[in-house]
């Protein structure tokens, strides 16, 4: 979920325009939703798990799983192929035998899935005190699965890129998520650890915030006059 192989997640904290839509420089819309990326806020960052886990089965360097993987990572996430036809596809760039039984990359995600439980907290707070939330994440379909199955309930929208072949940061991913939050993009608060995300959904007009920890996330929050107190 939003691996970052090529893309520094945190250097520095991102600074934003204080004068914009999104900035607090004037009268602003009132905030009616709140939006999480999964992987590095939701959940620990699986990036480093998973590709550890993938290139010892193929019993190959992680740089070596690396370099392949990201050649048809893009494609995985968006659900342009199937998880069969990337493994093909990683195992030929690879030169290694290509495995056929099960789901691997559930394996490998199920695997190193770790939740923040004060981040699901969080979102259930806000739902429960009248706010809309959702997930938008940049997701394989396994995973997808590995997600749903844990049922989950304080979220009231969820978008995965491979379920809508488009991805953050492109735009068209982040106007989904608007429409079926059913708000405005000066209504949405959305949280990423990756600039690139941040970047894209600061382009459509959302209030964005670099996510680093619960506490910074709830001040952010309450700047903008959100409520992340029980009622």
């Amino acid at each position: 979920m939003d691996y970052s192989f090529n893309h520094p997640v945190r250097k520095g904290r991102i600074i934003l325009d204080m004068t914009s839509s999104a900035g607090y420089g004037f009268a602003m819309d009132t905030i009616r939703a709140v939006i999480f990326d999964c992987g590095g806020v939701l959940i620990e960052d699986p990036a480093p798990g998973l590709m550890k886990y993938c290139a010892k089965t193929f019993n190959v360097t992680t740089e070596e799983y690396i370099k392949a993987h990201n050649i048809f990572a893009e494609d995985f996430q968006k659900g342009l192929i199937s998880e069969q036809k990337f493994w093909s596809s990683v195992t030929g760039e690879l030169n290694v035998p290509d495995r056929e039984l099960g789901s691997l990359w559930y394996e490998a995600f199920s695997s190193v899935y770790t939740p923040k439980a004060e981040m699901f907290e969080l979102a259930r707070l806000l739902k429960q005190n009248g706010y809309k939330t959702a997930v938008l994440s940049n997701t394989e379909l396994p995973a997808v699965e590995y997600f749903r199955q844990q049922e989950y309930d304080m979220f009231d929208v969820t978008v995965f890129s491979c379920e809508e072949g488009t991805a953050k940061p492109e735009q068209r991913v982040y106007e989904l998520t608007l429409q079926r939050l059913c708000a405005k993009p000066a209504e949405v608060v959305f949280f990423d650890d990756r600039l690139d995300y941040i970047a894209g959904a600061e382009k459509a007009g959302l209030h964005v915030f670099l996510f680093e920890d619960i506490s910074r996330a709830k001040g952010e929050l309450a700047r903008l006059s959100v409520k992340v107190k029980s009622i």
